[in-house]
């Protein structure tokens, strides 16, 4: 077999990373489907919430809603599970009565702490065999494949 032009292997490596990125979305379509159906799943979007928090303390909606890039109304409904969950609570915005507060209860806080250090674990058990810069170039092609797919 002969041995592929480095413009034919680059197009099959792409190819294999645009299949790679489908299969990243349908792992996070089976993480939301969990959410919705097994008590104490969170989505990628639940757990982005909790850390905005947790790093960010409490805040509006809209505060919210641009740390975890969805939009205003998504990020209602966002809060509404969590706040049914336990994991934040709502109370009248101080100086802002039309808009409320945003805040992380212990459950919630202790929920993200977990998640954090289980996914803090699975990344450095799991790409053990990639150094710093392997890391830092993965870094970077999920950046661009983000900013692709807001072009899409």
């Amino acid at each position: 077999m002969p041995k592929p032009r480095p413009d034919a292997a680059r197009g099959e490596s792409l190819d294999r990373l645009a299949r790679a990125a489908y299969r990243l979305s349908a792992a996070d379509a089976r993480l939301r489907g969990r959410a919705t159906r097994v008590p104490g799943a969170v989505s990628m979007t639940h757990a982005r919430a909790l850390r905005i928090l947790a790093e960010g303390g409490p805040m509006t909606i809209g505060q919210l809603a641009a740390g975890t890039e969805t939009t205003g109304a998504a990020t209602t409904q966002l809060v509404n599970g969590l706040v049914t969950a336990g994991y934040v609570t709502r109370t009248p915005s101080p100086g802002d009565k039309r808009s409320v507060q945003v805040s992380l209860t212990d459950a919630g806080r202790e929920l993200h702490h977990q998640r954090q250090r289980k996914l803090t674990a699975a990344l450095r058990d799991s790409l053990t065999e990639y150094d710093s810069a392997a890391l830092e170039s993965a870094t970077s092609v999920l950046e661009h494949l983000a900013a692709i797919y807001d072009e899409l």
